[in-house]
Protein backbone atom coordinates (compact mmCIF):
# COMPACT_ATOMS: atom_id res chain seq x y z
CA UNK A 1 0.00 0.00 0.00
CA UNK A 2 2.80 2.38 0.81
CA UNK A 3 4.26 1.94 -2.68
CA UNK A 4 0.93 2.90 -4.20
CA UNK A 5 0.49 5.91 -1.93
CA UNK A 6 4.06 7.00 -2.68
CA UNK A 7 3.32 6.77 -6.41
CA UNK A 8 0.19 8.88 -5.96
CA UNK A 9 2.13 11.40 -3.84
CA UNK A 10 4.79 11.61 -6.55
CA UNK A 11 2.38 11.97 -9.49
CA UNK A 12 -0.60 13.71 -7.82
CA UNK A 13 -0.71 16.56 -10.35
CA UNK A 14 -0.93 14.24 -13.36
CA UNK A 15 -4.57 14.34 -14.53
CA UNK A 16 -3.95 11.03 -16.32
CA UNK A 17 -2.90 9.20 -13.16
CA UNK A 18 -4.47 5.79 -13.67
CA UNK A 19 -5.98 3.77 -10.83
CA UNK A 20 -5.33 0.48 -12.64
CA UNK A 21 -1.64 1.31 -13.05
CA UNK A 22 -1.28 2.36 -9.40
CA UNK A 23 -3.03 -0.84 -8.27
CA UNK A 24 -0.80 -2.97 -10.50
CA UNK A 25 2.27 -1.14 -9.17
CA UNK A 26 1.22 -2.23 -5.68
CA UNK A 27 0.48 -5.77 -6.86
CA UNK A 28 -3.31 -5.65 -6.51
CA UNK A 29 -6.32 -5.86 -8.78
CA UNK A 30 -8.26 -2.61 -9.05
CA UNK A 31 -11.16 -3.76 -6.85
CA UNK A 32 -8.97 -5.30 -4.15
CA UNK A 33 -6.70 -2.25 -4.18
CA UNK A 34 -9.57 0.16 -3.50
CA UNK A 35 -10.80 -1.99 -0.58
CA UNK A 36 -7.32 -2.51 0.86
CA UNK A 37 -6.39 1.17 0.50
CA UNK A 38 -9.55 2.21 2.34
CA UNK A 39 -8.86 -0.31 5.10
CA UNK A 40 -5.30 0.98 5.60
CA UNK A 41 -5.78 4.74 5.10
CA UNK A 42 -9.46 5.28 5.90
CA UNK A 43 -10.31 6.70 2.48
CA UNK A 44 -10.41 5.49 -1.11
CA UNK A 45 -7.55 6.21 -3.51
CA UNK A 46 -9.76 8.76 -5.28
CA UNK A 47 -10.56 10.57 -2.04
CA UNK A 48 -6.89 10.55 -1.04
CA UNK A 49 -5.78 11.95 -4.38
CA UNK A 50 -8.48 14.61 -4.36
CA UNK A 51 -7.52 15.67 -0.83
CA UNK A 52 -3.84 15.94 -1.76
CA UNK A 53 -4.69 18.01 -4.84
CA UNK A 54 -6.89 20.37 -2.81
CA UNK A 55 -4.14 20.76 -0.19
CA UNK A 56 -1.71 21.80 -2.92
CA UNK A 57 -4.29 24.12 -4.46
CA UNK A 58 -4.80 25.81 -1.09
CA UNK A 59 -1.04 26.33 -0.83
CA UNK A 60 -0.94 27.85 -4.32
CA UNK A 61 -3.92 30.10 -3.58
CA UNK A 62 -2.04 31.47 -0.57
CA UNK A 63 1.32 31.92 -2.26
CA UNK A 64 1.10 32.09 -6.07
CA UNK A 65 -0.16 34.81 -8.35
CA UNK A 66 -2.23 32.43 -10.50
CA UNK A 67 -5.91 32.43 -11.37
CA UNK A 68 -8.22 29.85 -9.82
CA UNK A 69 -8.57 28.25 -13.26
CA UNK A 70 -4.80 27.97 -13.66
CA UNK A 71 -4.48 26.41 -10.21
CA UNK A 72 -7.35 24.03 -10.96
CA UNK A 73 -5.53 22.63 -13.99
CA UNK A 74 -2.10 22.79 -12.38
CA UNK A 75 -3.13 20.48 -9.53
CA UNK A 76 -4.70 17.92 -11.86
CA UNK A 77 -8.39 18.82 -12.13
CA UNK A 78 -9.89 19.19 -15.60
CA UNK A 79 -13.19 20.73 -14.51
CA UNK A 80 -13.28 24.09 -12.74
CA UNK A 81 -16.75 23.31 -11.38
CA UNK A 82 -15.63 20.00 -9.91
CA UNK A 83 -12.53 21.64 -8.46
CA UNK A 84 -14.51 24.46 -6.81
CA UNK A 85 -17.07 22.03 -5.37
CA UNK A 86 -14.40 19.77 -3.88
CA UNK A 87 -12.35 22.70 -2.66
CA UNK A 88 -15.32 24.16 -0.80
CA UNK A 89 -16.26 20.75 0.62
CA UNK A 90 -12.74 20.26 1.99
CA UNK A 91 -11.91 23.78 3.18
CA UNK A 92 -15.34 25.25 3.83
CA UNK A 93 -14.69 28.14 1.45
CA UNK A 94 -14.77 28.61 -2.33
CA UNK A 95 -11.26 29.10 -3.79
CA UNK A 96 -11.59 32.86 -4.34
CA UNK A 97 -12.80 33.50 -0.82
CA UNK A 98 -10.12 31.18 0.57
CA UNK A 99 -7.48 33.27 -1.20
CA UNK A 100 -8.97 36.51 0.12
CA UNK A 101 -8.96 35.27 3.70
CA UNK A 102 -5.57 33.54 3.67
CA UNK A 103 -3.38 35.89 1.69
CA UNK A 104 -2.94 39.53 2.42
CA UNK A 105 -0.47 42.32 1.89
CA UNK A 106 2.08 40.47 4.05
CA UNK A 107 1.90 37.31 1.94
CA UNK A 108 4.74 36.95 -0.54
CA UNK A 109 3.05 36.03 -3.81
CA UNK A 110 5.06 33.96 -6.26
CA UNK A 111 4.61 35.23 -9.83
CA UNK A 112 2.39 32.89 -11.83
CA UNK A 113 5.03 32.28 -14.48
CA UNK A 114 7.44 30.99 -11.82
CA UNK A 115 4.82 28.69 -10.32
CA UNK A 116 3.99 27.32 -13.77
CA UNK A 117 7.66 26.74 -14.60
CA UNK A 118 8.17 25.01 -11.24
CA UNK A 119 5.27 22.67 -11.99
CA UNK A 120 6.33 22.02 -15.58
CA UNK A 121 3.51 24.04 -17.15
CA UNK A 122 0.03 22.82 -17.84
CA UNK A 123 -0.25 19.07 -18.44
CA UNK A 124 -1.61 17.99 -21.80
CA UNK A 125 -5.35 17.54 -21.63
CA UNK A 126 -6.79 14.14 -22.49
CA UNK A 127 -10.37 12.90 -22.39
CA UNK A 128 -11.80 14.12 -19.05
CA UNK A 129 -14.31 11.26 -18.95
CA UNK A 130 -11.50 8.68 -18.90
CA UNK A 131 -9.79 10.43 -16.01
CA UNK A 132 -12.99 10.74 -14.02
CA UNK A 133 -13.90 7.12 -14.61
CA UNK A 134 -10.58 5.93 -13.19
CA UNK A 135 -10.74 7.65 -9.82
CA UNK A 136 -14.40 8.46 -9.26
CA UNK A 137 -15.15 4.75 -8.90
CA UNK A 138 -13.04 4.78 -5.77
CA UNK A 139 -14.85 7.75 -4.16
Amino acid sequence: MRLARDAMDRDWSDPDLDLDAVAAHAGYSRHHFVRAFRAVYGETPGQYLSRRRIERAADLLRTANLSVTEICHLVGFSSLGSFCTRFKRQTGLPPGEYRSRHSGPAAAMVPGCHALLWAGGFPAMSDPQDRLRNFEEGD
